[in-house]
């Protein structure tokens, strides 16, 4: 029997007549239940899209660790990545293949030497993979909260539970093995209190105020991720085929480096400790274990994640020192990430993410 046409509410007698059974979720509106044609959003294409991405290029950075970490509890971590970012692409192909939606090309098989030396010493890895977990609660947070069907916000609700275990174990076993950097302690106060002069906002000169809680907490955190940047930038360096990637390399090593410097002074005036340096967690291996299209590609994440990083410091630091610091810090990262941009656009490394139609081409392709 033909199923009846469905009273839209509060359309003036405006009828739905056509159905897609194949793709529909349901609505309550005012305790009537409405059937609606549900396609992925530009959201939740694009997230669903980057995460295939960086799923295959984590894929392609656990093969090689597996082959190179020694640590047994490590290796069960790494073993649980690989499960979940393996499940993570059988998920999204899935549901991108039911909207026809092409697939990225990501990272293959091509991109990764598994058998190359090993370049990063098992402290490094645990600590990459401690960052590496809450970039991804942060990401996939907001991926969640973006999600209008129930299949993608379940994925992305599944991403998180990962994430966070993923988090909970790295951070438990990095302090364990006595690696993991705690935030520095300050004075429990009397009593609450208000803020009564404008000199709270200073930084340069006279009265500047002790940093607060928040604006310690992301210099050290900004400190940390720029030590381990450099770290990881340094082996890339030593690694990298092309000229023109390694010169990259070693500038961005540069750059981490003087970030971390930035930081670093900024607690150290205060008596404040920070994480240290760990270049020497990498070895003297110059054999590539990854691609530079890989490479290129996970700096550039890094890059993109740092300047968001910043922008979060900057809106939780009142304090006027630190806004210009970081201000100037976002800019020097931004010109870095367009210079990587056009290495991999002239290699042919970036793909074109998913994007709005173009109108104009559109209007004159049909003048012709």
């Amino acid at each position: 029997m033909e199923e009846p046409p469905i009273r839209l509410i509060g359309t003036n007698e405006r009828i739905l007549d056509h159905i897609d059974l194949d793709k529909l979720y349901k609505i309550e509106v005012s305790g009537v239940t409405i059937k609606h044609n549900a396609k992925l959003t530009s959201s939740e294409i694009a997230n669903l899209w980057t995460t295939y991405q960086y799923s295959t290029m984590i894929i392609c950075g656990v093969e090689y660790f597996l082959r190179t970490v020694e640590d047994e509890e490590i290796l069960k971590i790494l073993h649980y990545i690989l499960d979940f970012s393996t499940n993570r692409i059988q998920s999204i192909s899935e549901i991108m293949h039911g909207d026809n939606y092409p697939l990225p090309v990501g990272f293959t098989k091509s991109d990764v030497n598994p058998d190359a030396p090993r370049l990063f010493s098992d402290a490094m890895v645990l600590l990459y993979i401690l960052n590496m977990g809450r970039l991804s609660l942060s990401g996939e947070s907001m991926m969640f909260s973006l999600s209008a069907r129930d299949d993608v916000a379940g994925f992305y609700s599944q991403a998180l539970n990962e994430s966070e275990e993923l988090t909970t174990m790295s951070r438990k076993l990095a302090q364990e093995k006595g690696i993991y950097t705690r935030t520095p302690h300050i004075p429990i106060p009397e009593k609450a209190d208000f803020v009564k002069k404008q000199q709270f906002l200073f930084g340069w000169f006279g009265d500047r105020r002790p940093l607060v809680g928040t604006e310690i907490l992301n210099l050290v955190f900004n400190a940390e991720r720029n030590a381990l940047g450099e770290a990881l930038i340094t082996g890339f360096s030593q690694v990298a085929q092309s000229k023109k990637v390694r010169k990259f390399m070693e500038r961005g090593r540069e750059i981490s480096s003087k970030h971390y410097e930035v930081f670093s002074s900024i607690l150290n005036e205060e008596d404040l400790s920070s994480s240290q340096k760990i270049t020497s967690e990498v070895s003297e291996s110059t054999t590539a274990p990854f691609s530079d299209k890989l490479m290129m590609f996970h700096i550039a994440g890094l890059v993109a994640s740092g300047i968001g990083q910043y922008g979060v410091s900057v809106s939780v630091s009142p304090r006027r020192d630190l806004e210009v610091h970081y201000a100037r810090l976002v800019g020097e990262l931004a010109k870095f990430a367009e210079d990587g941009a056009n290495i991999m656009i002239e290699n042919g490394w970036m793909e074109e993410p998913p994007k709005a139609a173009d109108r104009d081409e559109l209007m004159k392709r049909k003048g012709n």
